[in-house]
């Protein structure tokens, strides 16, 4: 019995400790405590803990010294805690201080099941206006300065110090304590001295609150891109740019009272004023990898991997073919690694290599990268492939690595296929003896007709003579053709630009008619990236709206294709962050923009001048 009272005690003790967990709390804050003289900034009085259909009664400060711009604006959210319901109340305030010096906000009140809560005070430092002259026009209710206050982008890069090849991860966010709708790209940033890898994000933009330098700001992330410095030096990525539309409370227009009570938060009056916002600027420090300890099979690769290698079969016959696999994978730039070459012992053939890929790009870029090669022996015997080397720079570290493959042994043995050789002849059994070998010469009764002149030598001779001849020429022409693309990789992606972009846009199609409008926008926007990349030379380090237009000019493109191609790659750019604010309507127009596009391109853009 005693055992029984002992679990029923401490099953209600622990009920009374639940119920004790979630506190009530009454604070006031604001986003910042050091602000300019007239400067606006909020307010907020917090309660947290409880139901909130059992808060009454809340009473403000008198805010002396400050004043009131709008408020109280209430905000509430629920959360559940072990079972319990628990509620946060919020009354903010926009105000402004309009003198200088130290002020005191006093404490608020509020009731909660007939308990009184009051909150803290808070002492804010209200310094002297800059004073620069800011351009607000008599019909705009907020300062270009105020509006670079409370909206902006800010370019993070994780490091700044790095060795080439080594990746730096570049982050754009948008910061905002103003409402705002849908922004537009008006420029991208450049990376020069960078392969550039654009890493994953959401396909919607989603705020969350974030204190930066003490002031709270609902903050968003736009972008993130995975940079690899291709040389070394001091290397500067541009800012980036979006058109904003901000949405502000309309400036009253008179004295008229009624004005002033329509003019009321509550009505949502409200005016849109179109702001620039620029990130900053991101600098990059790359230094040389060092000379120190890297080994001869070294080829570029930084990061941190792992070398496999796989021989399918080690008793063979001749002609038979064999595969050996070679494969890299780990973190790093995949795309740039040369995989290592393999240096087969007499008797083999060897063909290219089939080669693969598959690159992640969360976070910190990874993957694996594959050359699969078929070989095949020619001659018996036992053969040994000598180990096959892979290094890299590992930066964590700071040291070279260098991963070998074992030794492989083929005990090759001799096939069916034997050579015949010269001195075979043939068997007495072969060999027929004729019943008469010598014959008499015949005199006369020849039967000989005179054959009609040209008709000893057929057409389908001279055909057959001549025919070899143009199949040669033509076989040289096409060979001269191959190798002169071969050798230009320029003029061979200029020739296989628009093959390339209609795959895309195929790919595009059938997104659409699925209605996977993400999926849709990402190939139009690859395979017009891609093919004005390959038309007109571009390195895509160099990409960027004003050097296309600036290219596109200079191929004597018409003016309005070259808008078009503007306008489709920043609704690409922008449909990537947004795409359930297009319609398939205007989805379908965008392909149709596209097509008519790249014709008008391939008709302007004719001939390329050769280096």
């Amino acid at each position: 019995m005693n055992i029984y009272r002992n679990i029923l005690f401490f099953i209600v003790l622990l009920l009374l400790v639940n119920s004790n967990l979630i506190g009530q709390k009454f604070e006031l804050t604001a986003d910042k405590t050091t602000v300019k003289q007239n400067e606006r900034f909020q307010v907020y009085f917090t309660f947290e803990g409880g139901e909130g259909s059992n808060l009454k009664g809340f009473s403000p400060p008198n805010f002396k010294n400050f004043k009131i711009l709008s408020g109280p604006n209430q905000s509430s959210s629920i959360r559940m805690i072990n079972g319990n319901v628990s509620s946060t109340i919020t009354y903010s305030y926009i105000v402004i201080a309009p003198n200088i010096g130290k002020f005191t906000i006093e404490s608020g009140s509020t009731q909660y099941k007939g308990k009184k809560y009051k909150s803290n005070t808070l002492t804010l430092n209200v310094g002297k206006s800059s004073g620069k002259a800011t351009s607000k026009s008599s019909s705009q209710s907020m300062s270009d300065e105020e509006l670079k206050e409370n909206v902006f982008i800010r370019a993070i890069a994780n490091k700044k110090n790095v060795v080439q090849g080594e990746q730096v991860s570049v982050t754009y966010k948008l910061y905002t304590k103003l409402n705002i709708s849908s922004p537009q790209i008006t420029k991208l940033p450049r990376y020069k001295g960078f392969w550039a890898e654009e890493l994953e994000t959401s396909n919607n933009i989603r705020f969350e609150v974030e204190m930066y330098k003490g002031v709270r700001y609902k903050s968003a992330v736009l972008k993130k891109v995975a940079l690899f410095p291709t040389k070394t030096g001091k290397l500067t990525v541009t800012p980036f740019e979006l058109e904003i539309p901000v949405l502000v409370k309309k400036k009253r227009q008179s004295n008229d009272p009624f004005d002033s009570f329509f003019n009321d938060s509550f009505f949502g009056r409200t005016e849109t004023i179109q702001f620039k916002a620029t990130s900053n600027t991101v600098v990059i420090n790359s230094s040389g990898l060092p000379k120190k300890g890297k080994p001869e099979s070294f080829a570029g690769a930084v990061g941190q991997f792992d070398f496999k290698t796989k021989l399918d079969k080690n008793d063979v016959e001749t002609d038979e073919a064999v595969t050996l696999r070679l494969t890299v994978s780990g973190k790093g730039n995949i795309e740039l690694i040369d995989m290592p070459d393999v240096v087969l012992p007499p008797g083999f053939e060897k063909y290219d290599p089939k080669t693969s890929k598959n690159v992640v790009n969360k976070g910190t870029v990874s993957g694996h990268k594959g050359s699969e090669y078929l070989i095949v022996p020619r001659v018996a015997g036992i053969k040994e492939i000598e180990p096959i080397k892979f290094s890299f720079y590992n930066p964590k570290s700071k040291k070279y690595i260098e991963l070998t493959s074992p030794k492989y042994t083929l005990n090759v043995k001799q096939g069916s296929r034997i050579a015949t050789t010269a001195g075979d002849g043939f068997s007495k059994e072969d060999i027929k003896l004729l019943s008469q070998d010598i014959r008499f010469i015949k005199t006369s009764n020849f039967g000989i007709e005179k054959i009609k002149e040209g008709s000893l030598i057929k057409n389908w001779f001279w055909y057959s003579l001549i025919a070899p001849l143009f199949i040669m020429f033509g076989i040289i022409g096409v060979k001269k053709r191959q190798d002169k693309l071969s050798g230009n990789i320029e003029l061979m992606k200029f020739r296989k630009a628009e093959k390339k972009a209609n795959n895309r846009l195929k790919l595009a199609k059938k997104a659409l008619d699925e209605n996977d409008l993400p999926t849709y926008f990402n190939e139009v926007s690859q395979g017009l990236y891609g093919y004005l990349e390959d038309k007109l030379a571009l390195q895509k380090s160099e990409f960027s709206i004003e050097k296309v237009i600036e290219l596109l000019q200079k191929n004597n493109v018409k003016e309005d294709t070259t808008g078009e191609v503007k306008d489709i790659l920043n609704l690409c750019e922008f449909a990537r962050f947004a795409p359930q604010s297009q319609t398939l309507e205007q989805a379908g127009n965008l392909y149709e923009t596209a097509i008519h596009v790249i014709v008008e391109i391939e008709n302007s853009v004719k001939t390329k001048k050769k280096k």
